[in-house]
């Protein structure tokens, strides 16, 4: 099946006007049975992902690498590759395997809840998961990786009040920026959840670009602040990521 795909792939290669932005979660093993798995990947697939986007000679960006891009400025074989939330497996599993095959990634970082656990999801019957500590952004950092802002508290923001929703866009990126002294330029709305007013408020905080869970590739005619991804769940083994990625 791989030399299969491999085959019908060289005949043809994906646009390059379209871009996937992979998003993912966890990186690691979950027990069956457990509530919303499918945001697991474990490290073993996740390597083997990496793996085939270096066979196919395409290198996985951050989103401040892959900016120019989206907007055209740029052409090559390149994928965006994200993490939602900060959890520590990210660091200890998914940080080796991007080294490894020299690819790049930003993660968002909850910026009130750093060191925590993702109490967001415990209502929902998913067990603990434990977020990064400020040392381990670091190491993430220091590995040639990058962070981006998912508010300070992980909240919905169309379903808040205003002044709310305004707080928790800048105020994460401020956050954020005093915290690890760095440029805060990437957004990620939680759940998925946001209008039109709080794209203004993302636009008006200054951030150049803000992901979303609308399923898509992007494209140079985008708004780089309503940004599609492709979902990697716990089941995309070798033809499925494949699919994901080029059809």
């Amino acid at each position: 099946m791989g030399f299969i795909l491999l085959d019908w792939y060289n005949l043809c290669d994906m646009n390059h006007k379209s871009i996937p932005i992979l998003m993912y979660h966890n990186i690691d093993p979950v027990p069956i049975g457990t509530t919303m798995r499918g945001l697991n990947v474990r490290p073993k697939l996740f390597k083997s992902q990496m793996w085939l986007l270096k066979k196919l000679g395409y290198k996985g960006l951050n989103m401040t690498e892959l900016q120019p891009y989206l907007t055209g400025k740029k052409q090559g074989k390149v994928v965006g590759i994200t993490f939602d939330d900060g959890y520590k497996n990210n660091l200890i599993h998914a940080l080796p395997i991007l080294k490894k095959f020299g690819h790049s990634a930003t993660c968002y970082i909850v910026s009130q809840k750093i060191g925590g656990i993702n109490e967001w999801d415990i209502e929902k019957g998913l067990p603990e998961n434990p977020l990064m500590s400020e040392d381990e952004i670091k190491k993430w950092m220091n590995g040639g990786m990058e962070i981006g802002a998912h508010t300070q508290n992980h909240i919905h923001l169309s379903n808040c009040d205003i002044e709310v929703a305004k707080t928790e866009i800048q105020q994460s990126q401020s956050d954020l920026e005093k915290r690890f002294n760095c440029p805060i330029d990437h957004f990620c709305y939680p759940y998925g959840d946001y209008n039109d007013e709080i794209v203004n408020m993302v636009a008006k905080a200054g951030y150049k670009t803000a992901t979303t869970v609308r399923k898509g590739r992007a494209n140079n005619k985008e708004n780089l602040l309503e940004l599609p991804r492709v979902a990697i769940r716990n089941r995309a083994i070798f033809p499925i990521f494949f699919i994901k990625l080029f059809m």
